[in-house]
């Protein structure tokens, strides 16, 4: 199996590419950064051309879009939130899913069972709304519509698309006060995404197998 995961180069993206290559799989990881990674900067179009290039006629049979940030923890209502930290998110967290998803369409069509993952959050949820971070559960919220409407649009030429709350990690974004480890979260998300079919295309699920409220 081919499997490409955005964002490989740390926390989540990188503990899923250990796994799935001790498994014996091929795994081609992107990190803006380049080095040992395929460079993408999934917020710019000749970027993505420039990945989609170097995959040239290439099966991918999963897509992992797990690049994201969050530019806004700890911001101000009263003064916070500036202008150019929504567009950098939003470029990021929606516009890089959707800019993957476009320029390597070619190769999930040359998989026999081809499926997208979209690591959203639970933030995306509106049955949880505690306030603050108003950019980065805006930005999953979109994430998760996204995902819902590719689901739609895929479906007929057999590609299955899932979203996923990966857990509250122990990562640099998540804190070292988080739920659960790397290997919990890479773990349970690797079984959600074994399970994704056609038939449950367009779902959202926790990493432990939960389907999450809309």
């Amino acid at each position: 199996m081919h499997i490409v995961i955005t964002g490989a180069n740390r926390g989540i993206g990188a503990t899923l590419s250990d796994h799935y290559r001790k498994a014996g799989h091929k795994v081609t990881g992107t990190s803006r950064a380049g080095g040992d990674f395929l460079p993408l900067d999934v917020r710019d179009a000749s970027s993505q051309a420039a990945m989609a290039a170097a995959l040239d006629a290439q099966p991918i049979d999963l897509l992992i879009c797990n690049a994201g940030v969050y530019l806004d923890k700890g911001q101000n209502l009263a003064d916070g939130y500036p202008t150019d930290m929504w567009a950098d998110s939003f470029a990021t967290n929606v516009t890089g899913v959707f800019l993957t998803v476009q320029n390597l369409l070619p190769n999930l069509q040359l998989s026999e069972a081809p499926k997208i993952a979209i690591i959203s959050s639970q933030m995306a949820s509106h049955t949880r709304a505690p306030g603050g971070s108003y950019i980065y559960r805006a930005s999953k919220a979109a994430a998760l519509n996204l995902g819902r409407n590719l689901a739609t649009d895929l479906a007929h030429i057999g590609i299955a698309v899932g979203i996923y709350h990966p857990g509250w990690v122990q990562t640099d974004m998540g804190g070292t006060q988080a739920d659960i480890t790397l290997e919990e979260s890479a773990s349970g998300l690797i079984n959600r995404f074994d399970a994704l079919s056609l038939e449950t295309t367009g779902c959202f699920e926790t990493w432990d197998g939960r389907a999450h409220a809309y």
